[in-house]
């Protein structure tokens, strides 16, 4: 099993409520610190956030994606302009769902060419209302048009979040130059250890300090 450390270092501390307000994104950046947490994940009109030692992530398009590519990328622009160090984007799940793959392709290309390396990008593909098929052609798009992450979900759709077995078909997709990134859902250590199992190499979290204390609590 891997350490609290190691397992910290995987984390995107995240907090996206509508209704978060600058000090709470502050306190979330300095409890990542803390923590140990990679980076923060936070809406894009908080920005910037100033904080050491903590990466800072920000979402795009979010949650629906159905928006239209320049505002995407204008977006996305304006997050990097702002301090953003990694870009999470929600796919046009409406073009992905009617199998426009070629619009989905589009969009992330869009996204991609104003968020350029060393920038990360995350591709959010809502995998929890996408056949095997959707989800396998999906990553293969989004690794095509130069994803350097997939990403499960936004942990707002009534579909549900990560699964195991979502998280296991995108590594197996991806291999091992793209990331995968698990949210949506997980709420205790069993579930976190679970999808890096899978071959999640990160995890989008607004538990991180009780899952990282269930680290630490000794068993019966």
């Amino acid at each position: 099993m891997i350490t609290r450390h190691e397992l910290a270092q995987l984390v995107d501390h995240t907090l996206l409520r509508p209704e978060a307000t600058t000090a709470d994104v502050e306190a979330l950046a300095w409890e990542a610190r803390e923590l140990g947490a990679y980076a923060i994940c936070v809406s894009p009109a908080r920005l910037p956030v100033r904080v050491e030692r903590v990466r800072v992530a920000t979402v795009c398009g979010f949650p629906s994606g159905a928006v239209a590519p320049s505002i995407k990328t204008a977006e996305a622009a304006l997050a990097v302009s702002n301090g953003a160090a990694e870009v999470d984007m929600v796919v046009d799940l409406g073009a992905l769902k009617a199998g426009e793959w070629l619009a989905v392709g589009a969009d992330i290309a869009a996204v991609r060419s104003v968020v350029p390396a060393p920038t990360v990008l995350k591709v959010i593909i809502e995998s929890a209302i996408l056949t095997d098929d959707e989800i396998v052609r999906a990553c293969r798009i989004a690794v095509q048009e130069g994803a350097d992450f997939v990403k499960t979900s936004t942990g707002f759709h009534p579909g549900g979040g990560a699964s195991v077995h979502a998280v296991r078909l995108m590594a197996e997709t991806v291999g091992p130059r793209v990331g995968v990134k698990a949210a949506g859902g997980i709420r205790d250590l069993a579930t976190a250890l679970a999808m890096v199992e899978a071959g999640a190499t990160r995890l989008g979290l607004s538990s991180s300090r009780k899952i990282l204390a269930e680290y630490d609590r000794p068993t019966a």
